[in-house]
């Protein structure tokens, strides 16, 4: 596994592709994630936004018009107002929480649980709350079958360069080292566990064999068996 960041990378041919990005938070060094997606109607979506430089900017064009910015997390939207810049025509949709976390934020809508007809025949969506301290909104792109998460499933361990040993000793106290884990905020966070469960199972429900993440490892085979190992805990009690 390979970092490249700035570049855009193909994930799904023709449909889906990636770039990684840079993130400093709490004094450790964190690799992201912006997943850009073109639509059966030639629109291109971008989730979770990297900072949009000129270059950047350009790729994404030759993919195709931008109509929809997604903010899929409520810790996914720094680079937002870079995006709206770039793609000033373009409509933005938050996760459920950003409109009181980022009352600067300009938006045009929040994201529910069902897709909004711009999108809705290309993909499903589910919100996940249930936690005092992160939600977010997991997609699920039908053609490529593909699984889009944000902060519920990481995977970071010895396959992934550049970690610092602040990252590989947390990673190691939660137990997240080499294993598929939501992020640590969801493991500290959880206060209503029956309405998460009900959402994961929502989500198991759909047809992915693979999951794009936006920390760490893509999962790239046994995708369902990944993702209910990550969401055991709250399965088992939900």
């Amino acid at each position: 596994m390979e970092f490249h960041f700035g570049k855009i990378t193909a994930f799904a041919p023709g449909a889906i592709w990636f770039v990684d990005y840079p993130v400093r938070y709490f004094g450790m060094d964190v690799a992201a994630r912006m997943v850009i997606i073109r639509l059966a109607s030639g629109k291109v979506m971008l989730i979770s936004p990297c900072e949009i430089t000129a270059e950047l900017k350009d790729g994404i064009e030759a993919i195709g018009p931008v109509a929809y910015i997604v903010a899929p997390g409520t810790f996914h939207h720094l680079h937002v107002p870079s995006a709206q810049a770039a793609f000033p025509e373009a409509e933005t949709w938050i996760c459920p929480g950003l409109e009181t976390k980022r009352p600067d934020l300009r938006f045009d809508g929040i994201l529910g649980p069902e897709p909004q007809p711009g999108w809705a025949g290309d993909l499903d969506q589910e919100p996940v709350g249930g936690n005092r301290v992160i939600s977010e909104v997991v997609f699920f792109h039908r053609a490529s079958r593909t699984l889009i998460v944000t902060d519920l499933i990481e995977l970071i361990g010895d396959m992934t360069p550049g970690v610092g040993w602040k990252l590989r000793f947390w990673w190691a106290v939660f137990r997240m080292w080499n294993k598929p884990r939501p992020a640590p905020e969801y493991t500290m966070g959880w206060k209503d566990r029956k309405r998460a469960a009900a959402s994961l199972a929502r989500i198991l429900a759909w047809d992915f064999d693979r999951i794009l993440l936006q920390h760490g490892a893509n999962i790239e085979t046994n995708a369902k068996a990944a993702a209910e190992e990550a969401w055991a805990s709250v399965l088992r009690r939900g």
